[in-house]
């Protein structure tokens, strides 16, 4: 089936099944390597997208329910090649771990950052629950997105 999808500003047509994991066409279709299909289930967060918006497990979202939304991929977070303020403050954190996980979290804060003003470590900590790294024991990571909301 033909369909159509608005990622990260530009609009896209691909063909598919339209109950393909979005996740699938994001990587596949539209090489977004940075979506990750690491559970599958819903689970882990590293497929973690914005549909309008809105933070969405992209490996349980059927490509066609995303047809006609704003789709946004960590590859679309920054702006003319300059990272969005989590970003910055993840890499000066030195926050990174292996980057399975990585660009679910980020897309996570950006949506914290955007949607919670004045969000607290607090906040930052319950947005991160739907987020699972394996690597780290998070405290890089939400000390570097406490530093970008102190700086907004």
């Amino acid at each position: 089936m033909a369909l159509t999808l608005n990622v990260n500003g530009d609009r896209r047509g691909f063909t598919a099944d339209p109950v393909t994991p979005l996740v699938d066409v994001l990587r596949e279709q539209f090489h977004l390597t940075g979506v990750k299909p690491v559970c599958r289930e819903g689970f882990c967060g590293a497929c973690m997208v914005l549909v309008d918006d809105r933070p969405t497990l992209s490996c349980l979202m059927p490509a066609a329910l995303a047809q006609d939304c704003e789709v946004r991929t960590v590859e679309g977070l920054a702006a003319n090649g300059t990272l969005n303020p989590i970003q910055q403050a993840l890499e000066a954190c030195d926050a990174v771990q292996c980057g399975m996980c990585f660009p679910g979290m980020v897309v996570t804060l950006t949506h914290l950052m955007k949607a919670t003003p004045g969000a607290t470590r607090d906040d930052v900590r319950s947005a991160l629950t739907g987020n699972i790294c394996r690597c780290t024991g998070y405290e890089s990571i939400v000390e570097a997105a406490v530093r970008a909301l102190a700086a907004t």
